[in-house]
């Protein structure tokens, strides 16, 4: 059984998030940051049972509540501890079960889009466009869900014809990456511009190519590498059209950090889901006897939004 420290509370856990990071986990490929559980899982959704709720408690949060936390491991467990500041409400019409599917997406995307991506806040004004790489995956479809509720424009790459029509449904311009080319679509769909933001989990020899596709002030924000770690990059380009690449890592990031971001999502997104304008999309719920199942089929890439288990 987990023990609380000082700021932390001990969750009953419900369901918990299966998240790619969890896979390489398992395969040696991500170990846990000093400190943390080793024990996978970086998202839960459970209810308080033991705790420190002496200092900050930005959501008046209380022995028995229910909610969603955000963890930096431990999640594959009936109970797991969590920083009181990393723990929010559910929103509106959101099970505790559908509540775990929404930490690390939620977060990373807010973190990496708006936070140093700064959509809506650079050259191209008020309502910026978005591009999604991997639009069927569970950051895929919460970027897509938040930038469009918020009045962007936003176009998503899948794999296939039925993954393209999931992201549609849900608010995207979709391009189908194995049979069509996004430089020369997104190219054309804004009238030779290109879009303002775009967010990666591929990296590799997608990197240049995705430069060609950035407007005038455009970022580029890489969030994971799994189609390379190097590219080739014409710097002089990068410097003419003023283009900016970052990135970032969320899970070892202190509390405070992470606060921040919960502080947004509570006042920004939980809204929009409450009002049906962002939904919690989940692929399958499998037993948390059947984590080999779920990592399986998460390695196979044939979902669309989260995998989570079921306690």
């Amino acid at each position: 059984m987990p023990v609380p420290g000082a700021g932390e509370v001990l969750i009953q856990v419900a369901a918990s998030g299966v998240n790619r990071p969890d896979v390489f986990q398992r395969k040696g490929n991500y170990p846990p940051p000093p400190g943390a559980s080793d024990i996978p899982g970086l998202e839960v959704g459970g209810r308080i049972v033991d705790g420190d709720f002496s200092a900050e408690n930005p959501f008046g949060l209380k022995l028995g509540d229910e909610v969603c936390a955000l963890l930096t491991g431990g999640g594959y467990a009936e109970y797991a501890v969590a920083p009181l500041v990393q723990c929010l409400p559910l929103p509106q019409g959101v099970s505790v079960i559908e509540a775990a599917a929404l930490p690390e997406n939620f977060f990373t995307v807010w973190s990496n889009v708006f936070d140093r991506g700064r959509l809506g806040h650079g050259e191209g004004g008020e309502h910026e466009s978005l591009l999604v790489q991997g639009g069927s995956s569970g950051i895929g479809v919460t970027a897509i869900q938040i930038a469009h509720a918020l009045g962007h424009t936003v176009f998503a790459t899948a794999g296939s014809d039925a993954k393209c029509r999931a992201v549609e449904v849900l608010g995207a311009r979709a391009i189908n990456y194995k049979t069509e080319d996004f430089v020369a679509l997104v190219k054309s769909w804004t009238g030779g511009r290109g879009v303002d933001v775009i967010l990666d989990m591929v990296a590799g020899d997608y990197v240049p190519r995705e430069l060609e596709s950035l407007a005038e002030g455009g970022r580029l924000v890489l969030i994971a590498s799994l189609g390379g770690n190097s590219a080739t990059l014409d710097f002089h380009k990068l410097m003419r059209r003023r283009l900016t690449i970052t990135g970032s890592t969320l899970r070892v990031r202190p509390p405070a950090f992470k606060a921040a971001i919960a502080r947004q999502l509570f006042d920004v997104v939980w809204p929009l889901i409450g009002a049906g304008k962002v939904r919690v999309v989940i692929d399958q719920v499998f037993p948390a006897a059947q984590a080999a199942r779920a990592h399986a089929v998460m390695e196979a890439s044939g979902h669309i939004g989260k995998l989570l288990m079921a306690w």
